[in-house]
């Protein structure tokens, strides 16, 4: 066994050790999530503006002439029309968006009342249902749950100023993101060339392979977020037009422009569609986030299983049973990364295997 041991570590000591760094430094960097979240996020949309600044870059004229200026004036640009989008749709939103909320504060006192006299009436009509000491018995339970949601709003509110802290770098690590992207965007040769340049030469090449797969995954699961987007905002514009609901479109683009944001997105989407439809059309509010509910619940259940599953290249049952454990495991994060990491590890794993192959002694005996 020992000879056996040593026969593998002579011939694949360099990938032995490669996936153990792998290994750590995933940890590491999970460790240190919440920190690092504004600056994965710039990696991502550099991912993303990347490939349109360099087919901007070869059409311009003067080839290999002015480089730098070329690109540094492609981003500045780059931002000015992000700015630009941003601005419109701002002004756009921000009138019907005042009067929704004009409207809930000119009317929340009545919605308060109305909605604390419907639950009694709903409340006392149930426990007439049941006899006298059964009622006692229930007013005693709703008296301790009264007790134990205090405590959790109490817990949560001393939680929350612990976090105090982390909120803080968090936001000033999201304000730094546009100079980070800047710097990312207009220098990416250069870093990824001092990247690799720094590791031993059969390590680099295997590193380069490595963050090759993770690029080819990333790119699948945004078509797969950008395809989820598209199904959901066509399904909303196909409710909001049939309900004649003012501003589907633009409603429509919103709900499609959130679900990129995992988890909240789509409840974000939704929120924007309900206060938008009480300030144009009270009336059809019900209607709306009923629309909202049935898509969000078609979307979980089978929407996201089949997408995610053609373009992760894993069966639907294993991507529910990932999502379901990650939420279980990681919360948010289990849920965003589930998916991703494992078909990230199959295609590192089937990888591995084949550089073992290659170099002599069989497969390499990964986990």
């Amino acid at each position: 066994m020992a000879d056996y041991i040593r026969h593998i570590w002579e011939r694949h000591s360099h990938l032995l050790v490669l996936t153990a760094v792998l290994i750590a430094g995933f940890f590491v960097l999970y460790a240190l999530r919440t920190v690092l979240l504004p600056f994965f996020l710039g990696f991502l949309m550099a991912y993303l503006l990347m490939p349109l600044i360099s087919w901007i870059e070869k059409r311009l004229p003067h080839q290999g002439r002015w480089l730098e200026a070329k690109r540094t004036s492609i981003i500045l640009l780059f931002y000015l029309v992000i700015l630009a989008v941003i601005g419109v749709i701002t002004f756009v939103l921000f009138g019907v968006v005042s009067n929704a909320f004009a409207t809930l504060v000119e009317n929340a006192p009545q919605y308060y009342v109305g909605a604390v006299e419907r639950l009694q009436q709903w409340t006392e009509t149930v426990r007439q249902m049941f006899p006298e000491q059964i009622r006692d018995r229930v007013d005693s339970y709703v008296l301790q749950i009264g007790d134990a949601l205090v405590k959790a709003v109490n817990n949560a509110l001393m939680k929350s100023l612990t976090l105090i802290p982390v909120t803080i770098g968090l936001l000033i690590g999201l304000a730094s993101i546009p100079l980070f992207l800047f710097y990312v965007l207009k220098d990416r040769e250069k870093l990824s060339y001092a990247f690799y340049a720094s590791l031993p030469h059969h390590i680099s090449d295997h590193m380069r392979d490595i963050m090759s797969i993770v690029e080819k995954v990333l790119g699948r699961y945004i078509c797969a977020a950008l395809t989820l987007g598209l199904i959901v905002g066509v399904m909303d514009l196909a409710g909001l037009l049939l309900l004649r609901v003012p501003f589907a479109p633009m409603l429509a683009i919103v709900a499609a422009a959130t679900e990129l944001v995992p988890t909240i997105g789509p409840w974000i989407g939704a929120a924007v569609a309900i206060v938008v439809t009480l300030a144009v059309a009270p009336s059809k509010v019900i209607g709306v986030a009923i629309l909202f509910l049935a898509v969000q619940l078609l979307e979980i259940v089978f929407l996201v299983p089949r997408i995610q599953s053609h373009y992760m290249k894993l069966h639907p049952s294993i991507v529910i049973v990932l999502l379901v454990l990650g939420a279980y495991l990681a919360g948010f994060w289990g849920l965003l990364l589930a998916v991703p990491l494992t078909a990230t590890v199959v295609e590192v794993y089937r990888y591995f295997g084949r550089a073992a192959a290659a170099e002599g002694g069989g497969a390499l005996p990964l986990p």
